[in-house]
C-alpha cells in the first residue's frame, strides 16, 4: 500500500505547479493533502482531479484557510470529518477514511509561529488530540495518520536545532508531546523506522535560500498505530519537483494480512 502526504500550501497553487500531474504518475492508494486553502466549490476549472480516485474534503469555515483532503483509490466504508472538538473542526484539520480494519487520516496541526495566541491554540490542540489518539488506539484498527504535525521531534529533524529551541515547532513541550506519542501512546514514526539518516527534511522556509541549501525541518509525518509497527518498507521525500514549501512524503507499506 502506497500512501503520499503533502501540505499543498493551497491546493490550487500546488495544482498549477504540477502537483496533480505528478500524483497521477505515483500509483498511490491514498493521497493525503493539508492546507488546501479553498472551499471544494472553488475547485472547478483547476487541475485537482485524480481519475479513478474518490475524493473527500474537510474545508475550514474561514475562506482561504487550512483544510484537509483525501484521495482514495478504494472507496472507504466510512469518512469522518473532524474529531469532535469544535474549535479545530471549524478549521478543517482532520479527515479520516476507514477501510474495514484500516483507517487513513489527513491531519493538519496548528502552527504557533505567528503569535502567542496561535501557540496557545496549538497547545490546546495537543491537549484535545491526546484523548482522541487514545480512543483510536482502543478501536483496535490499524491507523496511518498523515500530515503536517508542525513539530520537529529531535535535533536530527531540523538543520538549525540549537537556534530554534525557543521557537514554535521545536519547543520542549511540543517535543515532549511527540515523545509521549511515540512512547506510551503506542504510535510509531514510520519514516524513522526505515530511514535514520540526518538532513531528511519536508519543509523549508522561503527565506535565505533554505531550499537550495537544504536548511529545513522534518515536520510532515506518517504516524502509524502499533498494528503497523515495522510495516513501512520504502520511504521517500520527493524533492525533484517543488509544488509547495513542503515536499511530498511517500511511504510504501507491507500490510499484515
Amino acid at each position: 500500500m502506497r500512501v503520499i502526504t503533502l501540505n499543498a500550501n493551497g491546493i490550487r497553487s500546488a495544482a498549477a505547479k504540477g502537483a496533480f500531474a505528478w500524483l497521477r504518475e505515483q500509483d498511490a492508494d491514498v493521497v493525503c493533502l493539508q492546507e488546501t486553502k479553498a472551499q471544494e466549490s472553488q475547485l472547478a476549472g483547476h487541475d485537482v482531479d485524480l481519475p479513478g480516485y474518490h475524493r473527500y474534503f474537510h474545508d475550514a469555515e474561514r475562506p482561504g484557510y487550512s483544510g484537509v483532503a483525501l484521495y482514495c483509490r478504494r472507496k472507504p466504508t466510512e469518512v469522518i470529518r473532524g474529531f469532535g472538538v469544535d474549535e479545530f473542526d471549524r478549521e478543517g484539520r482532520y479527515i479520516e477514511a476507514r477501510f474495514g480494519k484500516l483507517a487513513v487520516v489527513s491531519l493538519y496541526l496548528p502552527s504557533g509561529s505567528s503569535s502567542p495566541e496561535r501557540q496557545a491554540s496549538k497547545f490546546r490542540f495537543l491537549d484535545a488530540f491526546t484523548p482522541h489518539l487514545a480512543k483510536l488506539r482502543r478501536r483496535r484498527s490499524a491507523y496511518i495518520l498523515c500530515g503536517d504535525w508542525n513539530i520537529a521531534h529531535k535535533p536530527i529533524d531540523l538543520k538549525n536545532w540549537r537556534g530554534n529551541q525557543k521557537n514554535s515547532g521545536f519547543l520542549p513541550e511540543e517535543r515532549a508531546w511527540l515523545d509521549q506519542l511515540f512512547g506510551a501512546a503506542g504510535y510509531r514514526d514510520a519514516f524513522r523506522e526505515v530511514n535514520a539518516e540526518p538532513d531528511q527534511y519536508t519543509w523549508w522556509s522561503n527565506r535565505g535560500q533554505a531550499w537550495a541549501k537544504n536548511v529545513g525541518w522534518r515536520i510532515d509525518y506518517q504516524v502509524v498505530s502499533e498494528h503497523l509497527a515495522g510495516a513501512a518498507r520504502r520511504v521517500h521525500i520527493h524533492k525533484a519537483s517543488r509544488f509547495s514549501d513542503h515536499a511530498p512524503l511517500i511511504i510504501d507499506y507491507d500490510l499484515p494480512s
